[in-house]
């Protein structure tokens, strides 16, 4: 059956790029309302549904608006914790255009939410049985593709040429109990290149040691290191988890990933939901 809230929560932070304070309000909504977004400091904004038809920027991070300014980004880590928890509805206000990004891993959210007691509402879940494989590939070979499966499943790789990531690869099925300890406290990633370019630009304005890992070729800037041995692709893991939420629905797959992110994730979902003999939704 689908859930939704018992009380309205808040959870507090900055914005990544913006570095402006970023207040995020739950509250229980209705079955079938799905997950929304409102921007409260918008007069009459309009709600934006967390689904990959209303995706209106993938750089960096998952970003979904109906209008240029009417945009709430970096949901994915979000989107990951509601799914995990089974939290079907929720309305949530935003009074800027960045989900804080806290701690840049989803075990705050987490956390928060597991504190939370949970409605049951009297109406079935929404979920999705993929019925064929299915496939994404770019121009440069990373990949996405969904599997029959009576789970969900995610087998991701990644590689990098710096010895301090190199090749990472996650293969399990996707359970409270491995997002919990596996997926959940990994921190999002890059290298300090990619920083110091997008400082220059007026972006990551939020972004520190304390809310990512940075790489500087074969050294991590932070100085307690990597939570986990495979911080980085655990948490891509994460990402294509709220983003795969996007769909509506818990899905059931088997998703194999190799070097891919938000933008593949979204083409995956174009691609399945193109063709209605892709998928059964299961009442």
């Amino acid at each position: 059956m689908q859930h939704t809230l018992k009380e309205s929560i808040t959870i507090e932070g900055i914005g990544l790029h913006s570095g402006c304070k970023s207040v995020l309000m739950l509250e229980p909504a209705p079955a079938n309302y799905g997950i929304q977004f409102i921007r409260s400091d918008i007069k009459d904004a309009i709600p934006i549904r967390a689904l990959y038809s209303n995706v209106v920027d993938l750089r960096n991070c998952t970003c979904i608006g109906t209008s240029s300014e009417n945009i709430v980004s970096t949901i994915e880590h979000l989107m990951a914790v509601l799914y995990i928890l089974g939290i079907d509805n929720a309305k949530i206000s935003v009074n800027n255009p960045e989900v804080p990004i806290l701690d840049g891993s989803g075990k705050v959210f987490l956390e928060t939410l597991q504190k939370a007691e949970l409605v049951e509402q009297a109406t079935p879940r929404k979920i999705l049985k993929v019925k064929k494989e299915i496939s994404f590939t770019d121009d440069k070979g990373c990949s996405v593709t969904l599997i029959p499966n009576s789970s969900l499943h995610i087998c991701f790789d990644i590689e990098f040429p710096s010895k301090i990531v190199g090749h990472q690869q996650f293969d399990k099925d996707i359970t409270l109990d491995t997002f919990t300890k596996e997926i959940a406290p990994c921190r999002t990633f890059c290298e300090k290149y990619q920083v110091d370019y997008l400082k220059s630009i007026g972006l990551i304005k939020g972004g520190s040691l304390e809310n990512a890992v940075v790489l500087d070729g074969e050294t991590i800037l932070n100085p307690e290191g990597f939570r986990l041995k495979n911080e980085c692709v655990n948490h891509k893991v994460m990402d294509a988890i709220g983003d795969l939420y996007t769909s509506g629905y818990y899905i059931l797959a088997k998703v194999v990933a190799n070097k891919s992110g938000h933008y593949h994730n979204n083409e995956i979902l174009k691609k399945l939901f193109s063709d209605k003999g892709n998928y059964e939704i299961i009442d």
